[in-house]
């Protein structure tokens, strides 16, 4: 889902609160775990506290938090258990994001609270790919984040990168294996008779095109 602008609002809050630019305070929190920013950024503060602030506000801040386009088409081509969430959100903001965005979530997936270290650390995803029962390599992540990029690289992950808060050249210097503009491109087109799902992206415009 795309949760931008209400991630903009409160990390310009916080950045003002502290004395930070806000322009660069948004860039580094997006896709870490909020205290990890918090503890980076202000590493003498009591980071749960100003972690629970920021987690409040987010929490009722959710105007503008829409799926991206596809998503619902992707989501529902795809087997139930061959799909995870790996969020640095904590559960209760995936959880009313998700709502909002009409999304239903998968019977578990990781948050920031299932972590010893988060993006772009590869733990997250490792689990991720862990509680489907895969290894990562046989895994595809789809990210948009600089920080989410490097967590499923650092994984061994083939990454699909949205067109969102990076240009295509820093998310190729990052790694990603392909970039799309939106999920609107992608399309389950059978598997393999190994089970492998067949993952294309139907637009020209796919960089490198997938098959």
């Amino acid at each position: 889902m795309d949760s931008t602008p209400a991630v903009a609002r409160v990390w310009s809050w916080w950045a003002r609160r502290h004395g930070f630019d806000p322009i660069q305070t948004v860039h580094e929190a997006h896709g870490r775990p909020s205290v990890a920013t918090i503890r980076e950024l202000l590493p003498d503060a009591d980071h749960e506290a100003e972690n629970r602030e920021v987690e409040r506000r987010e929490i009722l801040d959710v105007e503008g938090v829409i799926p991206l386009a596809g998503v619902h088409k992707l989501l529902t081509s795809l087997p139930a258990d061959r799909w995870t969430i790996v969020t640095s959100c904590t559960k209760p903001l995936a959880d009313v994001r998700l709502r909002v965005a009409g999304i239903a979530p998968p019977p578990q997936f990781i948050t920031a609270r299932d972590i010893t270290i988060g993006k772009p650390d590869p733990e997250p995803y490792l689990k991720g790919a862990a509680l489907l029962g895969f290894a990562a390599q046989d895994c595809i992540v789809v990210e948009d984040a600089a920080a989410g990029v490097c967590s499923g690289k650092a994984a061994g992950a083939r990454v699909l990168a949205v067109q969102s808060t990076e240009t295509n050249e820093r998310l190729i210097e990052l790694g990603a294996d392909w970039i799309i503009k939106d999920c609107s491109s992608l399309a389950v087109n059978g598997a393999t008779e190994s089970g492998d799902l067949i993952l294309e992206a139907t637009l020209a415009g796919a960089q490198p095109p997938m098959g």
